[in-house]
């Protein structure tokens, strides 16, 4: 429990512990503040002090054994946030990917099958498992193509995982379960990605030149996602594959409205010709520019995925937080970080 200063007073006994890894970056972050009634531990490359968490570890107690087995307690559950993201700049090498992505995941999945953990949570990605949505929204049952190192490591720790399922008796027996989830483009207060590239644009009154582009594509409010997790960590939930997002889809246009709303700039609308917007995203390629190909094509494809086999398992009809509202309080969290930037 905490005190009102945010020093750590102690835990109740009977709390769940947790180990998450990757726990300060902008997921971990958030879900440390959301699981306040769990004994949390973590695995990161760094490890600052933190009310909400006991101990960081670093990766090479893990690696060594050496760890975790003095300090750890033994654990209810496992949630594996690390991993290396995909780089809009495609700068990264291949390996790196297979090395984080697919080699480290393995090693978290063995290392929790020989412990006292029930639960483990890997966080994979719908990015992860294909580069366009055929029909009208993805599910779960849509065969795997990724294309690119990204989603090929997801796609392979996601495989090692489900084979090593099949023939561990306690997996198998349900007596741990093991969720594989494969949320949308993930944001919240903290979050650094393309949306930080849309919010600049109207920020900066830049009139508006992907108005004749008209697409969905689903998001994932990091409310919701700590919610699922919090409900998987609590509740029998079976074993599997699920994606997560928020209910509703919204369009490129729509998302600039709402960032036009809360920035009060009204931002003028041109309808620039696809083809040229994805000449210039082209050069921006060539260039290294913050608008390139890769960043064009995520902020203006349709990209629908349905979330209504983690609903039906929930038990629920809804997400608790809407889309839009989602959203705005993601951008209302760019405003009060460029404040406090200023204030520096």
């Amino acid at each position: 429990m905490y005190g009102s200063s945010g020093e750590h007073t102690g835990r109740k006994e009977g709390e769940m512990k947790v180990l998450i890894t990757g726990i300060h970056g902008f997921v971990g972050t958030n879900l440390r503040k959301y699981l306040q009634h769990a004994e949390l531990y973590g695995i990161d490359r760094v490890q600052p002090a933190v009310p909400e968490v006991i101990k960081t570890f670093c990766w090479e107690e893990l690696r060594t054994e050496a760890a975790p087995s003095g300090d750890l307690p033994d654990l209810d559950a496992i949630i594996h946030l690390a991993g290396k993201a995909h780089d809009t700049c495609n700068e990264a090498l291949a390996q790196e990917y297979f090395d984080i992505n697919t080699g480290l995941t393995q090693q978290v999945f063995d290392f929790f099958l020989t412990s006292a953990a029930r639960t483990f949570i890997f966080f994979s990605s719908v990015a992860a498992v294909t580069d366009c949505v055929v029909g009208h929204t993805l599910t779960e049952d849509v065969i795997s193509t990724p294309k690119g190192p990204y989603g090929e490591s997801k796609i392979r720790a996601g495989e090692y995982i489900l084979d090593r399922c099949a023939t561990d008796p306690y997996c198998v027996s349900g007596k741990k379960k093991v969720y594989i989830l494969r949320p949308c483009m993930i944001h919240g207060p903290g979050y650094k990605g393309n949306l930080n590239l849309l919010y600049n644009v109207v920020k900066k009154g830049i009139p508006r030149s992907l108005a004749d582009f008209e697409n969905r594509r689903s998001f994932a409010s990091i409310d919701n996602i700590c919610y699922v997790v919090e409900q998987l960590l609590n509740r029998d939930i079976p074993s599997g594959i699920y994606h997560v997002g928020d209910d509703e889809a919204i369009s490129t246009n729509e998302l600039i409205r709402l960032i036009s709303e809360i920035t009060e700039k009204n931002t003028p609308s041109w309808k620039f010709n696809k083809g040229l917007m994805e000449r210039c995203a082209g050069v921006g390629s060539l260039l290294h520019l913050p608008l390139n190909i890769e960043r064009l094509r995520k902020l203006t494809e349709n990209f629908v995925v349905s979330n209504a086999r983690i609903k039906a398992a929930l038990g629920i009809k809804e997400m608790p937080v809407r889309a839009e509202d989602g959203l705005r309080k993601t951008i209302r969290s760019f405003e009060t970080d460029k404040v406090a930037v200023e204030d520096l």
